[in-house]
């Protein structure tokens, strides 16, 4: 059965995210996506999206349940519909919200999947051995996303100008179009300079030279730079020649890996947050997961108790 159109209140809703808040290509994708799900439901009881009510909203959820949903996956889909109704609230198109009294689906708390700092040195000594521009290419790509922590949409949309004139770090456009300054390693900034000198063999064919593309990574993709999809496949098959299950490695597990190896190195949360570009410290405290081991750890160490303990 063919789906129903989306509304006119949800392009219009779709269009309010992308030019007031800037929202990324990816997440209106999302948005358009979960309230198409919810339209389609509320078609089969009768209602549209815009017109639904509390009960409607409520059977949904039900129903997400029951499909065997995730309750973060849910909560995702809700706070979707809450923003919708919020917006519709404000623009009067409804003269009642219908989300205001619904509390989230219950969350449990997941913690970031990461690898350990000899995992990815495994990852950084493979991407060594790889000969030619693609083995120049895919080392500074490592460096730099284990370096600064980016989102892989973040790395492969670097601009050169991204690159400060010293080298040292990389003026980052992150989510709602929020920019901020990531630092580079010695390593990623090395690694850079090598692929500067390759960086010509990745240009679409007929460029005239290495300055004819605005990305760090040009690729002959349709947006003329390297796809997250690529580098993602990329990682995987390093993944394999580091011996390392390639099922756990992702451009995201590296950006968790780079904010857990901080924490557990002494960095603090705000600096973090900084880092990784969240607007909220509440999504930095995913990885306080680290703290925790780090304190125990601690305690065993120096506490007077333990070291007797050991010593007895």
């Amino acid at each position: 059965m063919a789906e129903a159109p989306i509304s006119r209140h949800v392009e219009t809703f779709l269009e309010m995210l992308a030019a007031e808040r800037g929202a990324a290509r990816n997440t209106l994708f999302a948005y358009r996506r979960d309230l198409q799900g919810f339209s389609e439901f509320a078609r089969r009881r009768g209602q549209t999206a815009e017109g639904a009510d509390t009960a409607t909203i409520r059977a949904y959820l039900v129903d997400l349940s029951k499909s065997g949903m995730a309750p973060s996956t849910s909560a995702r889909r809700l706070s979707a519909l809450r923003q919708f109704f919020r917006f519709l609230y404000a623009e009067r198109v409804r003269g009642d919200d219908p989300c205001a009294t619904m509390d989230s689906p219950r969350r449990g708390r997941t913690l970031p999947k990461y690898l350990s700092e000899e995992e990815v040195e495994s990852l950084l000594d493979a991407a060594r051995r790889r000969q030619g521009a693609e083995g120049a290419r895919l080392l500074a790509l490592l460096e730099v996303l284990y370096a600064s922590g980016l989102r892989a949409s973040e790395l492969v949309g670097l601009p050169l100008s991204a690159r400060s004139r010293d080298g040292l770090t990389l003026m980052v456009r992150g989510k709602g179009g929020k920019e901020r300054l990531a630092p580079l390693s010695e390593p990623a900034i090395v690694a850079l300079a090598d692929y500067d000198r390759v960086r010509e063999r990745f240009l679409p064919k007929g460029r005239g030279g290495a300055a004819d593309s605005p990305w760090l990574f040009p690729s002959r993709s349709r947006e003329g730079h390297l796809t997250r999809a690529r580098l993602g496949q990329l990682l995987k098959e390093l993944a394999v020649d580091a011996g390392i299950d390639r099922a756990r490695v992702s451009p995201h597990v590296l950006r968790h890996s780079f904010a857990s190896h901080l924490l557990a190195r002494g960095a603090d949360l705000r600096s973090l947050q900084q880092m990784l570009g969240h607007a909220d410290i509440s999504t930095t405290q995913i990885y306080t997961h680290v703290l925790d081991e780090r304190l125990k750890a601690l305690v065993n160490e120096a506490h007077p108790l333990a070291r007797g303990k050991e010593d007895g």
